[in-house]
């Protein structure tokens, strides 16, 4: 290697000596490296992006570093989220993991314990035997049942202010998809339209707001009206209640067995009269009062009773919407010749319908014209002293048992069943009860906090939530990072501890 300058060559350093020419293609390469390190040093670059070319460097260096040492990312938004309800409700003293997986992944992930398990091994990781969940649905309701009961009521009790004040009662039917009926799987009336199905029935006890009670299932083929008071009686016993409470329920309910039984029992009362059942006189009195908008009308019935008869506008509008729907249909069926004496009954709108002398169908528009008169009214039958405003809110605050029951036909998918054990629909009512539970309670407090998004919206969104698990070897510990996107800002808060610290 030389240098010349000024005319003079000077020899810098000699690479090697070959006669081969393909040493020498190595000598000749080698040469020419050597002079680009020898001008970087004689005659440095200046590198003016050298500070930010490095930062760069070290960046993708650590972003390596980093992506090769996860060792685990779950999607485990919802599950961090109903575990915090799950434990602030105090459920979480019962200390058994498959309760809590089965209770969270009904409201996360709500499909059959096949999914179910498959659900938790592939988004959370955990391996849970499907024989083990089946064995354990044999036990849980004789197991738990009562303490899951326990603490419930007195979370809500605590809620409430120490005092239960109002009790809803309602029923519904949850439908098998099998044939063949046994003891408590019996073909009735479904309010789904499932009568071909077995199923059962399923009454509820809430409180105000729609807080779940008490719970209990029965024969699908037996008279709603029987469920009730077994399961009051039970409640109140069970809770050492005063007669300071107010039991609520729909009309179709309440014989008059039962109002006289609840009335021995000391138990206040509010129920949906059976208006168009009453007296000719008490009758004639109703639809003689002026219809006035949100105006109540009282009528003494004796022995504490009072029969209240409200108006609404609303409901007026409806009640003239649906029957002029069903006389459509009927005129209908009329044109096209497919009405017979087997449409005769009191169901829907083919109370409209009459048979004549010559043993033919029509429709008799004097029965619509007389049902007319009842647009907008409603009864109320109660034994209580309150006044009447208190009692017309008390009884429509019933569409909280409703809400329950759309909750967990709906989000939980309470129904279909298909357990074909008693001791496994029992389990599995169980699970669905306490996870309409914490659903509520979650509803509760993103309402108090003053989150203007719905539950259903919040758990859809924190779906999306991953959590990271990073090895880092000189500490040789695991650390774990919550990853909460811009998108997830409406509910950020409900991955803050400080804000579970303040509920």
């Amino acid at each position: 290697m030389v240098d010349k300058s000024g005319g003079k060559y000077k020899e810098l350093a000699t690479i090697g000596v070959s006669s081969s020419e393909e040493e020498i293609e190595q000598l000749v390469l080698k040469g020419r490296e050597w002079i680009r390190r020898h001008r970087l040093e004689t005659e440095p670059e200046l590198d003016l992006y050298g500070e930010e070319r490095e930062a760069k460097e070290r960046e993708m260096s650590q972003a390596e570093w980093f992506s090769s040492h996860i060792t685990n990312i779950s999607l485990n938004g919802v599950d961090l989220v109903l575990n915090r309800v799950f434990q602030k409700i105090g459920f979480s003293n019962i200390n058994d993991d498959i309760f809590r997986h089965l209770v969270i992944s009904r409201l996360s992930y709500p499909s059959s314990k096949a999914a179910t398990v498959e659900y938790l091994k592939n988004f959370y990781d955990e391996d849970v035997d499907l024989s083990k969940i089946y064995r354990y649905l044999d036990k849980v309701n004789d197991k738990y049942k009562d303490q899951i009961q326990d603490i419930s009521v007195r979370h809500t009790m605590e809620l409430m202010g120490g005092n239960i004040g109002v009790m809803f009662y309602d029923v519904t039917t949850l439908y098998f998809e099998i044939d063949r009926e046994d003891e408590l799987r019996k073909t009735g009336f479904s309010k789904e339209g499932r009568h071909r199905n077995p199923q059962i029935i399923l009454g509820i006890l809430v409180s105000r707001d729609g807080y779940p009670l008490s719970y209990a299932i029965h024969e699908g083929n037996k008279y709603e009206g029987w469920t009730m008071l077994p399961v009051i009686r039970e409640f109140v016993a069970k809770y050492n209640l005063d007669r300071d409470f107010i039991v609520v329920a729909d009309s179709g309910l309440m014989t008059s067995a039962n109002i006289d039984e609840l009335e021995r029992l000391g138990y206040r009362y509010i129920i949906g009269a059976r208006i168009r059942n009453e007296s000719k006189e008490v009758i004639d009195r109703i639809l003689s009062m002026p219809k006035v908008d949100r105006r109540m009308h009282e009528i003494d019935k004796g022995g504490g009773r009072r029969l209240l008869i409200g108006y609404t506008e609303d409901r007026a509008k409806k009640d003239a919407y649906n029957r002029e729907k069903g006389v459509r249909r009927l005129e209908r069926a009329y044109r096209s010749g497919r009405l017979s004496k087997e449409n005769i009954n009191k169901r829907g709108y083919n109370k409209f319908l009459e048979i004549g002398s010559d043993v033919e169908v029509s429709i008799s528009y004097e029965r619509i014209r007389q049902d007319a008169r009842w647009d907008g009214l409603k009864g109320y039958l109660t034994n209580t002293t309150i006044p009447t405003r208190e009692v017309y809110e008390a009884y429509h605050n019933l569409w909280n048992v409703e809400m329950a029951f759309r909750i967990a036909k709906s989000k939980l998918e309470i129904r279909p069943m298909f357990h074909f054990t008693r001791k496994r629909i029992e389990a599995h009512i169980c699970i669905c009860f306490v996870a309409l539970k914490v659903y509520k309670e979650l509803d509760r407090i993103m309402k108090k906090s003053g989150m203007k998004i719905s539950v259903n919206k919040a758990l859809n969104m924190a779906q999306s939530v991953t959590t990271m698990t990073l090895y880092l070897p000189e500490n040789d510990i695991h650390i774990e990072k919550t990853m909460l996107m811009p998108r997830h800002a409406p509910i950020v808060q409900l991955f803050d501890d400080e804000f579970w610290e303040a509920q």
